[in-house]
């Protein structure tokens, strides 16, 4: 525990570490209303809709993401809703590759826009060999029971060749929402 009684990031290759939580463009300060990781005490098991995997592969890059709407977290009556992001980012090509910036696009159910720049996730800047793959766990509070958030990597590969890897849209969906049929 740190000073103030908060847990400390946790930290490793191959498990799941928090970070900041989109919304503070460039910052590091660490999700704090997460306390351990996933599948262990603290982390809610998904009480709304089913759990969902989104997947996109660029340049041989794969980033998986599984959204988890966090219920103990949130106050719906406050207009407070609050997800867990699991991230996988996995090199299935022949090069090393750094990931060095992140950009998010969060919106809302209300079609508010947040944009997130900054460098590396998590307060790091993970050097992937070929075969090797990264995770991470950040969060996000919305002030709408849904929305949906989309992004890229910025990589580096060989010769300082820098290119972006797509991170796939994917769904912020609550119980809470109204659900409407199309």
């Amino acid at each position: 525990m740190s000073p103030g009684g908060r847990p400390e990031a946790l930290t490793g290759r191959g498990r799941p570490r928090y970070g900041d939580p989109p919304g503070l463009a460039g910052s590091v300060t660490p999700f704090h209303a997460l306390a351990e990781a996933p599948g262990e005490k603290g982390l809610p098991a998904n009480k709304g809709p089913a759990e969902i995997m989104y997947s996109a592969t660029t340049q041989s890059i794969s980033v998986t993401v599984k959204p988890i709407y966090l219920d103990e977290q949130s106050s719906p009556t406050e207009g407070h809703y609050v997800w867990a992001y699991q991230v996988t980012i996995e090199n299935t090509g022949p090069e090393t590759v750094q990931l060095l910036n992140r950009y998010w696009r969060i919106t809302d159910s209300m079609g508010r826009v947040q944009e997130v720049h900054g460098a590396g996730v998590v307060g790091e800047q993970p050097t992937l060999q070929p075969g090797e793959s990264f995770e991470y766990t950040s969060g996000t509070p919305l002030s709408t029971p849904s929305g949906i958030m989309v992004g890229t990597y910025e990589m580096e590969g060989a010769g300082g060749r820098r290119f972006d890897v797509d991170i796939p849209a994917f769904s912020l969906d609550s119980p809470h929402q109204p659900v409407q049929l199309n």
